[in-house]
């Protein structure tokens, strides 16, 4: 195995893309180092990209902020800015493992990682947030919504590296929530997620909606229909219920273990309610 510590996102593109055999990228490492102690994958080269100047930044851009793809939960946690205008997306981000993984765990090493039941991707969804991808043939933007395709999959090809995601601006009236369901009280993966997103006017109507579910599809599910239904309206009961149903009717998810079909998609639609309730308060409106 070789060990390459990338100066810049195009070295790093670069060695990706030469490599004939299996790669792995490091940013905070906390899935490639378990897989690689698991024995799981022996990758013939593992390029860090720790080192590639911003990718460990939080800066204001453009009224919103860009997250470099090394930046840990904890560094995020700590930036008051960014939390204040995107709460939703700091409590999923921070729900990820325990105080030593938030030292390490990235938001982009989530969402590479390809499972329906990461924290950090409804929110992102939820957000219309945006990656930065860095390849071979440069630079593109593309939406967080577009790059799972299904459990430990992506659309990111080979020799690309996310080098950040940039969460955009929002006006006053506006907030996001984030709520998930697991078996335990700490330390464990969704069962089924819910994230809201809103912006009301001045009276309190919901302006405009985005509402994502995790852990009930084979990738994060962004429901426009469940979105339609609370916008026009100060979510009434029977807003919320339209919406929740509409979330219901979006899943699509597995049996197994941890939970049946019919639990996740009940589920699913009762966290998307008292998220959007959360969101709504956040944003200024009142019940």
């Amino acid at each position: 195995m070789r060990y390459l510590a990338a100066n810049t996102a195009h070295e790093a593109a670069e060695a990706l893309a030469s490599e004939p055999g299996l790669s792995r990228i490091l940013a905070g490492g906390t899935d490639v180092l378990v897989q690689l102690k698991a024995g799981m994958v022996e990758p013939d080269l593992v390029v860090d990209i720790k080192r590639i100047p911003g990718i460990r930044t939080i800066s204001a851009e453009a009224g919103g902020f860009r997250v470099g793809a090394a930046v840990s939960g904890a560094e995020l946690g700590e930036h008051a800015g960014l939390c204040a205008l995107w709460p939703g997306i700091a409590e999923g981000f921070q729900l990820i493992g325990s105080t030593q993984v938030q030292g390490r765990a990235t938001m982009a090493g989530n969402l590479c990682n390809g499972s329906p039941a990461a924290d950090s991707v409804p929110p992102l969804v939820a957000a219309n947030a945006v990656a930065r991808i860095t390849g071979p043939d440069g630079d593109r933007d593309v939406p967080i919504a577009d790059i799972p395709t299904g459990p430990g999959r992506t659309t990111l090809k080979k020799g690309e590296v996310i080098t950040s995601i940039f969460l955009p601006a929002r006006p006053d009236r506006a907030a996001d929530a984030y709520l998930r369901f697991i078996p335990r009280t700490e330390m464990d993966i969704a069962v089924a997620s819910a994230a809201v997103s809103l912006e009301l006017d001045p009276s309190g109507t919901v302006r405009s909606a985005r509402v994502a579910l995790g852990a009930v599809a084979p990738t994060v599910v962004a429901v426009e229909a469940a979105a339609s239904c609370l916008i026009g309206t100060s979510l009434d009961d029977e807003a919320l219920a339209r919406m929740a149903a509409a979330c219901e009717a979006a899943c699509a998810p597995i049996d197994d273990k941890r939970g049946t079909i019919e639990f996740r998609t009940r589920t699913a639609g009762v966290l998307a309610r008292r998220a959007a309730l959360i969101a709504y308060a956040r944003a200024g409106g009142s019940k």
